[in-house]
């Protein structure tokens, strides 16, 4: 049975934000141990509004050493996105979930059949960040028609008229990207951060939601200052790559929720 998720992503977060909350959402690579789902489970009930699921694929060009650790383990664990559909399917977290993958799965699988599968596991939101804008009208539509929000991304380097068209389009939130480089924790954010979110409050009433870089409280009170949440995706796929499990998950992203509620 399809689940509904049609504009569940945008609708929570507008309403988390609009309410006063600012916006937590941790990423954990889909498949690199036996009990991803139940981290999955574990941070959304420790304080997120969405948890992103990468899909992992060889040549993830977007991320660093961290998640490339975590994709191969998942892929040498064989992991598929069937698989991974398939354990979305009996989760149930109780937020929205995101998808984060490449284009080349997609293109696969089929837009079509690769946006229903989605929808019919109960993922709100998708993010495809090798797709370019001007190649992605395709994919937005089929998506849109299955119920799943394109979350698309805008870079320091985003001209301000690429920058409005990025924010039309954009569905569920607008994910800024702090710095250019890859994924990673990083010791210090550079200016790009808070100049990138502020460009984007500028620009739309859309969630902004600041990734890349942001690996503790400090950095993610300090970025939302000026966003509405973090997207926290290599510091928390380390801990679980060093041996974390389920509860040290849930621990690091409640000190993430309070860092945010009590900067």
């Amino acid at each position: 049975m399809t689940r509904t998720t049609d504009g569940r992503l945008e609708g929570a977060l507008r309403s988390a934000r609009d309410g006063g909350a600012k916006l937590l959402v941790p990423y954990v690579t889909g498949g690199m141990s036996e009990d991803w789902a139940e981290v999955v489970r574990a941070v959304a009930g420790a304080g997120a509004d969405a948890v992103e699921v990468g899909i992992p694929f060889s040549d993830p060009i977007m991320d660093g050493p961290t998640v490339q650790d975590a994709s191969s383990r998942a892929l040498d664990r064989g992991t598929t996105p069937l698989s991974i559909f398939a354990e979305l399917a009996r989760l149930d977290p109780g937020v929205p979930l995101v998808t984060m993958t490449y284009y080349n799965l997609v293109f696969r699988m089929g837009e079509l059949r690769f946006a229903r599968s989605l929808a019919e596991v109960g993922v709100s939101g998708a993010i495809v960040p090798d797709l370019p804008l001007d190649e992605s009208a395709g994919w937005e539509r089929e998506a849109a028609a299955a119920g799943v929000e394109t979350v698309l991304l805008a870079a320091p380097v985003t001209t301000d008229e690429r920058l409005a068209q990025i924010v039309t389009r954009s569905r569920g939130f607008v994910y800024g990207v702090s710095l250019m480089g890859t994924t990673g924790a990083r010791a210090e954010l550079p200016p790009s951060a808070a100049i990138m979110a502020a460009r984007l409050k500028a620009a739309t009433d859309l969630p902004v939601v600041m990734g890349l870089g942001v690996s503790n409280p400090e950095q993610a009170a300090a970025v939302c200052s000026v966003a509405d949440g973090v997207v926290v995706g290599s510091a928390l796929v380390r801990l679980l790559l060093d041996g974390g499990g389920p509860d040290d998950a849930a621990t690091f992203v409640a000190s993430l929720r309070a860092g945010l509620d009590h900067p």
